[in-house]
């Protein structure tokens, strides 16, 4: 039932930086799995990094270069993203569960329930 409402898209040259923003409506929002996903033209949605319990994971693709964290008031998601390339260009989108998602399922798309408008990043000189 947690609504999430996206901000933070654009367009950057590469090499830049963008910092997507997932505000949540309940305080609920930091209880459970909080993830990134994305999907460029042609492709399927992706995962790209979700968080549980402080815990971060990332795909092969972003990490070292795309950092997943929360505010202080653990009601906000952030997508902190260095070093963009070409093909980080997609629609990203927020997503969360009430559950504790195990390790396992972390990175399936479909395990959670609640989902961000989604927003437009594009890498392009």
């Amino acid at each position: 039932q947690v609504q999430l409402v996206q901000s933070g898209g654009g367009s950057v040259q590469p090499g830049g930086s963008l910092r997507l923003s997932c505000a949540a409506s309940e305080r609920t929002f930091s209880s459970g799995t909080m993830g990134w996903f994305r999907q460029a033209p042609g492709k399927e949605r992706e995962f790209v990094a979700a968080m549980r319990w402080n815990v971060q994971y990332y795909a092969d693709s972003v990490k070292g270069r795309f950092t997943i964290s929360r505010d202080n008031a653990r009601s906000t998601l952030f997508l902190q993203m260095n070093s963009l390339k070409f093909e980080d260009t997609a629609v990203y989108y927020c997503a969360q569960s009430d559950r504790g998602i195990i390790v396992g399922l972390i990175r399936n798309q479909g395990q959670y329930e609640n989902w961000g408008q989604g927003t437009q990043v594009t890498v392009s000189l």
